[in-house]
């Protein structure tokens, strides 16, 4: 079969090569630019850069977002940026750009600040211009609409460039430390400078330990969704006992409401049931929810501002706890109980701990139990770790375990101070399989976690609108069925 090439022309012979087609996706855009207000947290994330500034005169700070990690094949998990990254910018949510780099330029007098970032998808026909219907990791037609640089500017009140830039303002030879391991390009264009990035890091995480009053009411709202999560799971017991993976049904319980209130999760919930109870960090939730059982339910609300909420609640499915249920519940309550009263300025960061280690050790030897290895000389707290296996809390912010990069004498070395918002979770676990406990407490896992912020004259519990002792526990659970 002969190929025509084109329309026939005036004499009747092939038209030759065809003129060539019209851009589909060129022209005919509405302009849909904004001006969005300064988000909540920017103008304290600008004393934060300042207080950055001061601490590393004549260097350059480099600060990545971090980028999108793929979870299967052309599919990425949602973006979520690096801590160090939004404490310096404010940052919130959705809008979050994968990519995007914070630069402290050393000046005569200080710093220039600039954010390197991706700008909306542009449609004018440049080198980019196809990149808005056509890229699916980053175009605006597969992922959404990312804001403009001038539109991010007015959200972060900072300067803001494209981050094609990026490496033309990494290129001029100068001190730079680095947030490593978030960015390749960064890691690429600049040498490590070993200790000092270390030094960096340490001082970055070390910068949260104190909230601002700002991060505290962000903390207020993320606990108070996750305390809205948890009475949501109370009145969905009834029906996860009826499935054979109920765990799996209280774990979508939460996650709706953290998706509803907030960004999304803190950490993935753990749903444990039964003697999954017994595993610190379950997060399969595979199992079934029974009746007569105790439901461990671990889990924490995300705000927008990526702050979270922390909080643990050990369930009876059926409304009552069983005798021995309810003897570890108690041991465990007042364990707690003692750790939140030791919760004051100016104490060591450690004691609210051996408050609560002091108590479990007390109970514990009032069963008569004692794991194999200690002797009186053993502390305290390591005396029965083989039933409590860690430790009784930790620093609570945009991490779930916060400021975890801080030395050890401004944290776990350190005293509390007004400011520091840290939760408060003794347990104790008792394995399936431990022969050294009776058999009636084989499988019964417990931990009850609040959190709180530590202020002028004690600490004010976040997460009080739910309840802790056993009888109300009771009561709250057999209100829903």
């Amino acid at each position: 079969m002969e190929q025509h090439n084109g329309p026939p022309g005036p004499d009747g012979r092939d038209g030759g090569a065809p003129a060539p087609a019209r851009d589909p996706f060129r022209g005919g855009w509405a302009d849909t630019g904004m001006r969005p207000p300064p988000l909540s947290g920017a103008a304290w994330a600008a004393k934060r850069r300042s207080a950055v500034s001061e601490r590393f005169p004549g260097e350059r700070i480099v600060v990545p977002s971090g980028g999108l990690k793929v979870r299967s094949n052309d599919f990425d998990h949602a973006f979520r940026p690096h801590s160090a990254f939004v404490h310096l910018t404010g940052e919130q949510g959705t809008q979050a750009v994968p990519d995007s780099v914070l630069v402290f330029e050393p000046t005569g007098s200080g710093h220039a600040v600039t954010l390197f970032t991706r700008p909306r998808s542009p449609r004018d026909g440049g080198p980019h211009g196809a990149e808005f219907h056509s890229d699916r990791r980053y175009g605006e037609f597969w992922v959404g609409r990312r804001r403009t640089l001038t539109e991010t500017a007015d959200a972060l009140g900072l300067e803001v460039a494209a981050r094609d830039g990026l490496e033309r303002a990494l290129a001029h030879r100068v001190p730079t430390r680095v947030v490593r391991g978030q960015d390749s390009l960064v890691d690429t264009l600049v040498p490590s400078s070993g200790p000092a990035e270390a030094e960096l890091a340490s001082f970055l995480a070390e910068s949260r330990l104190v909230k601002d009053e700002w991060e505290v009411e962000q903390l207020r709202a993320a606990v108070g969704s996750t305390v809205a999560g948890f009475h949501d799971v109370v009145g969905d017991l009834p029906c996860a006992t009826r499935l054979a993976r109920g765990e799996r049904w209280i774990e979508g319980t939460f996650n709706r409401r953290a998706r509803l209130d907030g960004h999304g999760l803190g950490f993935e919930t753990i749903a444990a049931a039964g003697t999954h109870a017994c595993v610190l960090h379950w997060m399969r939730n595979d199992g079934p929810v029974r009746d007569g059982d105790l439901l461990l339910l671990d889990a924490g609300v995300e705000a927008d501002s990526f702050h979270t909420g922390d909080v643990t609640r050990t369930l009876p499915v059926g409304g009552r706890f069983t005798d021995a249920q309810r003897r570890v519940y108690d041991l465990v309550f007042a364990a707690q109980s003692a750790g939140i009263a030791a919760l004051r300025p100016g104490v060591p960061y450690g004691e609210f701990h051996e408050a609560a280690m002091r108590v479990i050790a007390e109970g514990l030897d009032g069963w008569g139990l004692r794991p194999p290895g200690g002797t009186t000389s053993t502390p305290v707290s390591e005396r029965y770790r083989r039933y409590t296996v860690c430790g009784s809390g930790h620093m609570l912010g945009l991490d779930c375990h916060d400021c975890t990069g801080a030395r050890d004498e401004t944290y776990q070395g350190g005293r509390l101070e007004a400011g520091h918002v840290l939760t408060v979770e003794p347990g104790l676990y008792f394995q399936p399989d431990d022969l050294t406990v009776p058999e009636e407490l084989r499988g019964i896992g417990v931990r009850i976690e609040d959190d709180f912020v530590v202020t002028a004259d004690g600490a004010v519990c976040l997460s009080s609108g739910l309840p802790r002792g056993a009888d109300e526990v009771e009561e709250w659970v057999a209100s829903s069925r």
